[in-house]
C-alpha cells in the first residue's frame, strides 16, 4: 500500500470504504463499476453512476414480470399499482415522512416538482417568495409565478452560524441580509400584507455550488418565528410555508421530515443512484398540498368529466390530483433496485465515506503552494453562515504563481486529457456563483454583453473568473480517484523551482540560429470543404482575398442551419476532395457513396439559390446546390445536410475591380470558412520533436507495440515547412515564401480534434495524444499552441494579380525582428 493511502486511512479509515458494510469499496468497484476502470468520474453532484448489478436486476425484473398501465383494473395494471405504492412508501421512508402527514407525487424530475409548486401555489398580491441566494435556477424560476401574480420576492443571505438548534430550545445567533424586494405590480406594494396571505420560503439542503449544507433548523424558524429571519419585513405576519430543494443533498443526507416538517421537498432519483433519469418526486405535506390550486386536468386526475359542457370532478387523493397522464411506471418500478443499494450500505455510511474523500481533497488543495509561496487554490464556501456541514462537493478556482487566474475551461480540458471528468461553470446557481466569486450586478451584465452565457468558454472576463471548478463524490468513489485528481492539479498547475510558466517558451531571440538555418516549403494542402479531407499539390494559386484559392470555400450545414465540423461529425474526415483548376471542377469521394461527385464551380454557381449563414459571429453570403448534391453528402456522413459555397471569392473579385486600392487591402483580409486565419503553418521539425516526446512517454508507461509516427496532416495545415530547429516558427513575425509575404498572427490554439485519426481499416480512433503531451510543454494562459497562423500580405497593386502561386520547394525566409 502506498504511503499516501496509509496516511489517509490513519485519518479517515473509520469512515472510508464501508468497513462494516456487505462489501468494501474495492469490492464494489471491482464487481459493480468495471466500466470506470481507467476513468476518474468526479461529477456526482451532476449525476451519480448507476451500478452494473443494479441494471442487471432491473433488466431481470422487466424481462420476468409484466407491468401494465396502472390506470386500469387488469391483473398487470394491479401489479403495477402495487409497485408504485411500494415506491411511494420507500421515498417517504427515505425522508422519515409519515404517510399520514405526507404524500409522494412523482414528476419528471426535481425541476418539474419545483415548477408544480410554483404554478399551483396560492399567490396573491400580499404574498411573498423568499429564497436564499444559494439556490438553483430551477428554484429561482418560481419567482416568475410569484411576480406575475403580484406577489413580492426577495433573496436573503444568512451570515452567522446557529450554535444550538432551535429544537433544543436554545436561542440561535444569526444575521440575515435582505436583498432588494422585487415587484412587477407597483400598485400591490401599497397594500399592507395581512396574516391571511400565504408566503413561500425556499432553500437547498445542500448548495450545489459550494457543497455547504444549510441547517434544517431554518424550517422551524420560518414556520414558528419568521420575524427572526425577516426582522423588520412587513411579511412577517403571513402564513409561511417552506420548500427544501434536496436534489443535491439527499444523496448523502436526506432531510428528516419527522424532525423538520417542511411543506415541500423535491428530489431526483438519478442523483441518488444514477438510474432512472427523467423521474423525480415532490414530497408534500397533506395540509399544504390542499392549498395548491391546479387548473389543468388530464387523464388520471379526474373522477369524471363531460366533454361538451363545463363539468369536471377531480380525484381526491393528492397523488392522483397532481400526476397528469400515465406516470412513468417502468422507471418507478426500477426505483426499488436503487434504494436496495443505498439501504444495504446505509445513508449514514455513504455520507461518512464521501465526506472523508471531500475533506481529503479540500485539505490537499489548501496545502498547495507555488515555488514563490503563493497559494494555488481558492476554495469556495468556507465562510460563516447558517450551515452545519459540508456535503461531498469541493468548489474552487486555481491561480498561477503571478496571481492571475487559471480559467476553469483550461482545468476541465486538461483534466479530460488525464482521464478525469469534472464540472465547471456556475452549475445553474447564479446567486452562489456571484456571491463566492465577488461578481456585482454590473459584472454579470457586462459579462453577458461581452457574449458570456451558461456553458460557454468565456471563463475569464476582465481578469475575473466567471465560474468555478467543481469535484464531487458518490458512494462508489475511491481514494484513488481523489489521489489522481490531486496529482493532476499538482503536476499541471503548481509552479516548482526552475519551472517555466506552463512549460511554454517562445523561440524568441534566435536570430543567430536563423542565420545558419535554411527553410523550404515542404508541402501545400488545400481543404475545399470545411472539416473534410484535403489534397496535396506541388503548386497552387493564392486567392486575392482569402488564402489558398478555393480553400474552405464550401461548408456543410445541418437542416437546422448548424455548421457541421469533425467535432460533431467525425465521419466528415472520410470525404476526400480534389480540384481540377483547368476544368473548374471539385471532385468529391466517400467510401459510403459508390459514385464520385463532380461539382462544376463555374457553371453550377448559376444553378443554385443564395442565402445567408452565420459562422464565428460572421455572416456569409452563400450559394446553395440542387437536391442531388445534398443527398450525396447526406449519404456520405450518415445524416441530412446541405452544401453551401461562400460567395466571398467571386464577390471580392468584383469588388477589386471597382474599389480603390485602400479599400481593396481591407477586403484582402477576409476569410472563407476558416476558423481563425487564412493559413496554418506547421514545422516538420516541430512535429518530429512532438512524435519523439509522445513515443518516450509511451515507453515510460510500458506501452506495447511500435511507436506510431505523428503525421503533420494530423493538424490540418495548409503549409508545412522543413528546416531549422523545432518550434523556431514561434518567434517569426513575418516570412517570405518565394516572393510572397506573410504576417504571423501568432500560435494556433489546439483542441481535442488532433487526437482523432482514422486507421487503414477506415475506423475512427480517439486517444489523449498528442494533445496531452502538448499540454505538458506548450501551454500558455489556458491555451495549447502548436503551429502558427498566417495572413497573406499582398504586395501587387489591386487589379494586377501577377504571379500568385506557391510552389513546393520554394525557400522560406523568416523574420523575427
Amino acid at each position: 500500500m502506498e504511503a499516501s493511502k496509509e496516511a489517509f486511512l490513519r485519518e479517515f479509515g473509520e469512515h472510508y470504504g464501508y468497513p462494516n458494510g456487505p462489501k468494501t469499496i474495492d469490492e464494489i468497484r471491482a464487481t459493480e463499476f468495471k466500466r470506470l476502470d481507467g476513468l476518474v468520474y468526479l461529477d456526482h453532484a451532476g449525476a451519480t453512476m448507476y451500478s452494473e448489478l443494479q441494471m442487471e436486476a432491473i433488466f431481470k425484473d422487466f424481462t420476468t414480470n409484466v407491468y401494465g398501465n396502472p390506470h386500469s383494473q387488469s391483473d398487470t395494471s394491479s401489479s403495477t399499482s402495487d409497485i408504485v405504492r411500494e415506491a411511494r412508501q420507500q421515498v417517504l421512508d427515505y425522508c422519515k415522512a409519515s404517510p399520514k402527514d405526507y404524500s409522494c407525487i412523482f414528476t419528471s424530475g426535481a425541476t418539474a416538482a419545483l415548477k408544480l409548486v410554483g404554478e399551483a401555489f396560492p399567490w396573491s398580491c400580499q404574498s411573498c417568495f423568499t429564497y436564499t441566494m444559494e439556490n438553483h435556477n430551477s428554484v429561482l424560476g418560481i419567482r416568475e409565478y410569484a411576480l406575475d401574480q403580484g406577489a413580492a420576492a426577495f433573496a436573503i443571505d444568512v451570515e452567522e452560524t446557529v450554535h444550538h438548534g432551535v429544537s433544543t430550545g436554545t436561542a440561535a445567533s444569526m444575521k440575515v441580509l435582505q436583498h432588494q424586494v422585487q415587484r412587477r405590480n407597483e400598485a400591490s406594494s401599497l397594500e399592507e400584507p395581512t396574516g391571511e396571505a400565504y408566503n413561500l420560503f425556499a432553500f437547498p439542503s445542500e448548495c450545489n455550488f459550494s457543497g455547504l449544507r444549510f441547517s434544517l433548523d431554518l424550517v422551524k424558524i420560518i414556520k414558528e418565528d419568521p420575524a427572526r429571519i425577516l426582522e423588520g419585513s412587513p411579511f412577517c405576519n403571513g402564513r409561511w410555508m417552506v420548500l427544501i430543494d434536496a436534489a443535491k443533498g439527499s444523496a448523502t443526507e436526506p432531510p428528516d421530515l419527522s424532525l423538520y416538517p417542511a411543506d415541500f421537498v423535491v428530489m431526483s432519483f438519478y442523483k441518488l443512484f444514477g438510474y432512472p433519469t427523467g423521474l423525480g418526486v415532490l414530497i408534500a405535506r397533506n395540509d399544504a398540498s390542499r392549498l395548491l390550486k391546479k387548473t389543468y386536468f388530464s387523464g388520471g386526475t379526474v373522477a369524471t368529466s363531460i366533454a361538451d359542457i363545463d363539468f369536471v370532478r377531480r380525484r381526491k387523493s393528492v397523488e392522483e390530483l397532481f400526476e397528469d397522464g400515465t406516470i412513468s411506471f417502468l422507471s418507478i418500478a426500477s426505483v426499488h433496485h436503487g434504494f436496495k443499494i443505498l439501504n444495504s450500505l446505509t445513508v449514514s455510511a455513504i455520507s461518512r465515506h464521501t465526506a472523508s474523500l471531500a475533506w481529503y481533497v479540500r485539505k490537499k488543495l489548501l496545502g498547495l503552494r507555488h515555488e514563490n509561496g503563493a497559494r494555488v487554490c481558492t476554495l469556495y464556501g468556507d465562510s460563516k453562515a447558517l450551515f452545519h456541514d459540508f456535503g461531498p462537493t469541493v468548489s474552487f478556482n486555481l491561480k498561477r504563481s503571478d496571481g492571475s487566474w487559471c480559467g476553469y475551461r483550461e482545468v476541465e480540458k486538461l483534466a479530460s486529457l488525464s482521464g478525469i471528468q469534472l464540472r465547471t461553470g456556475c452549475f445553474c446557481n447564479p446567486g452562489a456563483c456571484a456571491k463566492y466569486l465577488g461578481l456585482s450586478h454590473l459584472d454579470l451584465r457586462s459579462n453577458f454583453e461581452a457574449g458570456h452565457v451558461c456553458w460557454d468558454d468565456h471563463d475569464i472576463i476582465h481578469g475575473k473568473p466567471t465560474g468555478a471548478v467543481r469535484v464531487s463524490f458518490g458512494y462508489m468513489s475511491t481514494f484513488e480517484d481523489a489521489k489522481k485528481f490531486i496529482d493532476f492539479v499538482t503536476s499541471s498547475f503548481v509552479a516548482l523551482p526552475n519551472w517555466i510558466e506552463s512549460g511554454y517558451q517562445l523561440m524568441q531571440g534566435s536570430e543567430s540560429r536563423l542565420g545558419a538555418a535554411s527553410f523550404y516549403l515542404k508541402s501545400i494542402t488545400v481543404y475545399p470543404i470545411k472539416s473534410c479531407a484535403g489534397f496535396n499539390v506541388e503548386s497552387w494559386p493564392l486567392s486575392t482575398s482569402a488564402g489558398l484559392l478555393h480553400d474552405r470555400e464550401w461548408v456543410l450545414t445541418s437542416l437546422s442551419g448548424e455548421i457541421l465540423t469533425q467535432k460533431k461529425v467525425p465521419e466528415m474526415c472520410f470525404i476526400s476532395t480534389f480540384i481540377d483548376l483547368n476544368k473548374g471542377i471539385l471532385f468529391v469521394e466517400s467510401p459510403r457513396c459508390q459514385v464520385k461527385l463532380p461539382i462544376n464551380f463555374i457553371t453550377d454557381s448559376c444553378n443554385g439559390g443564395s442565402e445567408q449563414i452565420k459562422l464565428n459571429g460572421q455572416r456569409y453570403e452563400v450559394q446553395s446546390y440542387k437536391n442531388e448534391v445534398n443527398i450525396w453528402f447526406s449519404n456520405a456522413i450518415g445524416r441530412p445536410c446541405t452544401l453551401f459555397r461562400c460567395f466571398s471569392s467571386n464577390h471580392n473579385f468584383c469588388l477589386n475591380k471597382i474599389k480603390s486600392a485602400s479599400m481593396g487591402r481591407e477586403v484582402q483580409s477576409m476569410l472563407n470558412f476558416s476558423n481563425e486565419a487564412q493559413f496554418l503553418l506547421i514545422s516538420e521539425e516541430s512535429v518530429s520533436d512532438l512524435s519523439h516526446r509522445v513515443s518516450t512517454k509511451d515507453v515510460q508507461k510500458g506501452a506495447c507495440g511500435a511507436a506510431s509516427q505523428i503525421s503533420p496532416m494530423r493538424f490540418r495545415p495548409n503549409i508545412v515547412v522543413s528546416g531549422g530547429e523545432p518550434y523556431a516558427e514561434d518567434g517569426w513575425k513575418n516570412l517570405k515564401i518565394g516572393n510572397k509575404y506573410f504576417t504571423s498572427l501568432g500560435g494556433c490554439n489546439r483542441c481535442q480534434m488532433i487526437n482523432i485519426v482514422h486507421d487503414e481499416a477506415g475506423l475512427l480512433q480517439k486517444s489523449n495524444e498528442p494533445l496531452a503531451t502538448l499540454a505538458s510543454y506548450r501551454r500558455m494562459k489556458g491555451k495549447i499552441f502548436f503551429g502558427i497562423l498566417l495572413k497573406y500580405e499582398r504586395s501587387e497593386p489591386v487589379g494586377r494579380d501577377g504571379d500568385l502561386w506557391l510552389q513546393v520547394g520554394q525557400d522560406v525566409h523568416p523574420n523575427v525582428s
